[in-house]
C-alpha cells in the first residue's frame, strides 16, 4: 500500500496537471459512471493528500475521495487515452495531461462536509502543515498496545506504513514491541520530527530512503533503494552488524535490531 510521501506526491501532480479547468471525467470500466456524468467538464479546483487519502475538490460542493488500498494505482497518460487492459474505475482528461485510475478501495463522490467526515476518523498527517502531533500524543496515552501497531493506526497518525514505522522506531532506539503508553513526551515529540522528516523526504526523493547519506559516505541520489533502510527487508543492522529480527506484529512485518532497539523492561 502506497505510504504517505506517495499520496501527497499524487496530490501534488494532480493539482497541477488539472486543477484551475474543467475537466472531463469517465468511467470506462462503468461503475463511478453516474458520479462522473455529474463532474464531468466541472472544474477541479485542487487535490487534497491527508494520510493515504486523496480529495479532488471540485466546483458544486464536490469532491471525490481516493484510497488506493494495496491495489490501487494512477496511470498517468497524454491525451487521447491510449488503450489499455486495465479496468478503468476513473477517468480524467484535462487536454495536456490525463490519468487512469484502477483497482482502489475507495473512489466516491461526496460533499465537502462528507469529506470532513472522513478527516475527523483520522490522526494529524506528519505531511499536512496542520498536523498536530499532541492529537497524537494524546490517542497514544491510551494504547497498551504495541508502538509498532499504535503508529500505523490511521485512526492515531494518517499516513505511516510498514517501512516508515520500521525506520522511524529504528533511528529513536524504540522497539516496536514497546507499549504506546510507555512512551514519554520527549520519546513521542523525537518519534514525530523523525515521521515529518522521513515523510518530507520521501515527497522529495518520490522514494523512501532513510538512512543518512554521511553514514555510506555517497550522495543521497546514490544510495540504491533497497540500500537505503536500516532494518526494513535488510539481513544485518549497518550501524551495528547485528541480525535483524522479523516477526509478525498485528499481521503485518515487524523489523528491530536487538541491539540497536532493546525492549525495555515493563515496570
Amino acid at each position: 500500500m502506497p505510504e504517505g510521501h506517495t499520496i501527497h506526491r499524487l496530490a501534488r501532480e494532480h493539482t497541477a496537471h488539472f486543477a484551475g479547468a474543467p475537466v472531463s471525467l469517465s468511467s470506462p470500466q462503468g461503475r463511478f459512471r453516474a458520479a462522473a456524468e455529474v463532474l464531468d467538464g466541472i472544474t477541479l479546483r485542487r487535490v487534497d493528500a491527508y494520510g493515504k487519502h486523496l480529495f479532488y475538490r471540485f466546483d458544486g460542493d464536490r469532491v471525490v475521495h481516493v484510497h488506493l488500498g494495496l491495489y490501487g494505482k494512477w496511470w498517468p497518460f497524454t491525451p487521447p487515452a491510449p488503450p489499455t487492459t486495465h479496468q478503468v474505475r476513473l477517468r480524467i482528461d484535462g487536454g495536456a495531461h490525463g490519468a487512469d485510475l484502477t483497482g482502489p478501495t475507495t473512489c466516491e463522490l461526496l460533499t465537502t462536509e462528507g469529506a470532513a467526515g472522513v478527516t475527523a476518523r483520522l490522526g494529524p498527517d506528519p505531511l499536512r502543515r496542520d498536523a498536530d502531533p499532541d492529537r497524537a500524543w494524546s490517542r497514544l496515552a491510551r494504547r497498551r498496545g504495541p508502538i509498532g501497531v499504535a503508529i500505523m493506526d490511521q485512526a492515531v497518525v494518517a499516513g505511516v506504513g510498514n517501512v516508515y514505522r520500521a525506520e522511524a522506531l529504528f533511528v529513536n532506539g524504540i522497539h516496536p514491541e514497546q507499549p504506546g503508553s510507555s512512551l514519554t513526551r520527549d520519546q513521542w515529540d523525537a518519534l514525530w520530527s523523525t515521521l515529518v522528516r522521513m515523510l518530507r523526504q520521501g515527497v522529495t526523493d518520490g522514494r523512501i530512503v532513510t538512512v543518512d547519506p554521511d553514514e555510506l559516505g555517497v550522495a543521497r541520489r546514490a544510495i540504491p533503494t533497497a540500500e537505503g533502510r536500516y532494518v526494513y527487508k535488510r539481513e544485518a543492522c549497518i550501524r551495528c552488524g547485528n541480525a535483524i529480527r522479523r516477526w509478525d506484529l498485528a499481521g503485518r512485518w515487524a523489523y528491530a535490531c536487538p541491539v540497536c532497539q532493546p525492549l525495555a523492561a515493563r515496570p
